[in-house]
């Protein structure tokens, strides 16, 4: 393997890397436009250029190879001057509208402008007028002035997506990112087009106008969409909530995962987090004369507990049924059969709803099953058969049923509910099966607390709460934790953390940050 020298630091790399990816694993920088690690190289943008010892000109890094003693210098002079150029070449007809941007704090032209750019103009002459702000599909806006031609988003429609919207078209500096005639940007990973634009030429519709980005706040996550389980950030705003309409969670974007999503997500997981702002169970609630009431916690608690041990005290555990939700954490799944099975001893607890039917699925990311933790749910063996649960409720055996987050609005499984004796539902926001239980105990989002989940390849991952639960909600941990100690059940578990040491027999701290395979 060839070994190089980048700014006087000395590694050893495989055949075929390039001098940008050789830089990288240094932990050097160097500045680029077109290129993108997930994308075909392009070598237009010419800002990676650097100076390579015996060389007579410059060469661009994204392209070149590293060959064996070869000394690069990724910040001469004359690589530096070369930048600078480019950069003023760049900004010729760029409109510089920074104030009015959502770009601006998030833009690299910006940034490197700041960095190494030159601040006297020397352009006279008036800028090339373009297309401004307009929707080219359901999530996107493109705005023509502002784009820098670093084709990023045409290879990614002709590479990833393999959709092939968008073109550039027109030449010279007449040249312009556009749509092909007939065509709309409504592809399944159109978002993607977003988080690799450098500059503010695209746009997110939902999110533009919403919030400045230095007033977001970030945190690592797990896509709940689908059994993928992609990487995410969350970007949600708590410090100053006026500045977004009230709205908490304002944006997910893809992390990178090299063994799950890599640098993409799809546009199903990236604007499927409304649920978390919106039709939210806020407080508890109570049945009373027919009609549910609101309550309080110790009330909810008090009436959960004594229809527990009612049941178990009259007709044994085998009156009890517990429908788990493969959209709860390994550590609530955990901590459900912990005190539903072990210390309870239901035998009938089951996660998977015979009324869910398969999703849209492709070959790339997005799976048919649209739970992030079915795998985990199985891997905790909650597999009782839900539909038998549920006419097991409508013939009378089961006298109490507890139901985590499941809307059950098939015309069938209603018929099997109305009947129930006593229905104690927990969930995060109002559904049909909401509506018709007895006591309803509002729980988080997965945004809103700490755990992981397990893909359906097997691999656990975590995620991190991102806002506290939304008013008088709690986690689900919290809940079974007080639910726990109302039936004198003797736990032990401080946090989410003790669960996953008990289930695993490691820390979160010890785990792998791309996630670990069962086994």
């Amino acid at each position: 393997m060839p070994t190089i020298t980048i700014d006087g630091q000395e590694i050893v790399v495989a055949e075929g890397t390039t001098v940008i990816q050789a830089a990288e694993k240094l932990g050097i920088y160097i500045p680029r436009y077109c290129y993108h690690p997930g994308l075909s190289i392009a070598g237009s943008c010419r800002l990676c250029m650097v100076e390579i010892e015996k060389m007579p000109k410059l060469q661009i890094s994204c392209h070149i190879r590293v060959q064996d003693g070869m000394r690069v210098t990724t910040n001469s002079e004359k690589a530096v001057q070369a930048r600078r150029a480019m950069l003023e070449f760049l900004l010729i007809d760029h409109p510089l509208d920074c104030p009015v941007c959502d770009q601006s704090g998030e833009c690299e032209l910006q940034n490197f402008y700041m960095e190494i750019g030159r601040y006297d103009s020397r352009f006279l002459d008036n800028k090339i007028k373009r297309k401004k702000a307009y929707p080219i599909g359901p999530h996107v806006i493109l705005d023509q002035e502002r784009c820098i031609l670093c084709s990023r988003c045409v290879r990614f429609t002709d590479e990833v997506s393999r959709t092939h919207e968008l073109g550039i078209f027109e030449r010279g500096d007449r040249s312009v990112i556009d749509l092909y005639p007939g065509k709309r940007l409504d592809n399944k990973y159109s978002g993607n087009v977003i988080d690799i634009c450098p500059v503010g030429a695209l746009l997110e519709r939902d999110f533009r106008f919403q919030c400045r980005v230095w007033y977001l706040q970030s945190q690592e996550s797990i896509c709940n969409g689908c059994a993928r389980g992609c990487n995410t950030q969350i970007h949600y705003n708590t410090a100053r909530p006026y500045k977004s309409q009230g709205r908490r969670i304002l944006r997910l974007r893809p992390r990178f995962n090299p063994f799950v999503n890599r640098w993409w997500l799809c546009d199903e997981g990236r604007y499927g987090y409304e649920f978390i702002n919106k039709n939210r169970i806020e407080y508890p609630y109570l049945r009373q004369a027919g009609q549910l009431e609101l309550s309080d916690w110790d009330a909810a608690l008090e009436e959960t507990t004594r229809a527990l041990k009612t049941a178990l005290e009259q007709y044994g555990p085998e009156s009890i049924g517990v429908i788990a939700s493969p959209q709860l954490s390994n550590e609530d799944l955990y901590l459900i059969r912990k005190i539903f099975g072990e210390l309870m001893g239901v035998k009938d607890i089951g996660f998977k709803s015979p009324w869910e039917k398969p999703g849209y699925q492709d070959d790339f990311l997005i799976r048919a099953d649209k739970n992030p933790n079915s795998r985990g749910a199985e891997e905790m063996g909650l597999t009782s058969d839900v539909r038998t649960i549920l006419e097991s409720t409508g013939a009378g055996r089961i006298k109490v049923l507890y139901v985590f987050q499941h809307n059950f609005n098939a015309p069938e499984a209603l018929e099997l509910l109305r009947d129930t004796s006593v229905i104690i539902y927990q969930g995060t926001n109002w559904n049909q099966t909401a509506e018709r239980a007895h006591v309803v105990l509002p729980s988080a989002t997965y945004a809103e607390k700490d755990g992981t989940f397990t893909n359906f390849e097997g691999r656990i991952q975590r995620f991190r709460r991102a806002v506290p639960p939304l008013e008088e909600s709690k986690t689900d941990f919290e809940i079974l934790s007080l639910l726990a100690e109302r039936l004198e059940y003797p736990l032990v578990y401080s946090d989410p953390g003790d669960l996953y040491m008990e289930w695993r027999g490691q820390s979160y701290e010890e785990m792998d940050p791309y996630g670990e395979m069962l086994g």
